[in-house]
């Protein structure tokens, strides 16, 4: 699936390691940007969480659900993220729903797939999100309190090399100021 030439890329794609602070600049992009813009529900092989409803968090797949989806092309990308034996996707219908609604879609994904998300949207707003040095992720991730030291450190090795696919993004943004970065995402998608 690629983009028509008469139709401008409304696709912004947001990664960066666990702890950089990407649900909150989420929130704040769809709560402050000044073009209609909506998340994009990515599909999951993961069970649901106590308040998770199908459809809004995610759409809850089964491992063979999501298997004879991604074999028949349905997905723009997906992968197994952080080697939790969950696979991840955004399906494409979910990116027409939005785009033809005419609102942009907004994608907080991993690397691999922002990566393979990029070759079909190469237009696409990529930004890159990084704490200002790298021991503030481990901080931030210890201070969730949500996960085993083994997912920890899990995240970091993961955090280590999602950090050298970087400068493959259009924009990088260290999140040392909240403000700041949400203001500078709002506008550079305001110019397009």
């Amino acid at each position: 699936m690629k983009e028509t030439s008469s139709e401008p890329c409304r696709v912004v794609v947001l990664s960066g390691p666990s702890g950089s602070g990407k649900t909150t600049i989420v929130g704040r992009i769809l709560s402050d940007a000044s073009v209609p813009i909506e998340m994009a529900v990515s599909a999951t092989t993961r069970p649901p969480r106590d308040n998770e409803i199908h459809g809004k968090h995610y759409y809850f797949m089964s491992s063979d659900e999501f298997e004879k989806s991604r074999i028949s092309g349905e997905f723009v990308e997906c992968a197994e993220v952080h080697r939790s034996g969950y696979w991840y996707g955004t399906l494409k219908s979910e990116v027409d729903r939005i785009q033809n609604s005419g609102r942009w879609v907004l994608l907080e994904i991993d690397v691999e797939g922002a990566l393979n998300l990029m070759q079909i949207y190469p237009e696409a707003v990529s930004l890159f999100l990084k704490t200002p040095s790298a021991d503030e992720y481990e901080s931030r991730l210890r201070g969730r309190g949500t996960e085993s030291e083994e997912v920890i450190q899990r995240r970091l090795r993961t955090a280590a090399e999602e950090l050298k696919s970087a400068d493959k993004y259009r924009y990088q943004m260290i999140n040392d100021d909240l403000d700041r970065a949400v203001q500078e995402i709002c506008t550079s998608l305001e110019s397009r």
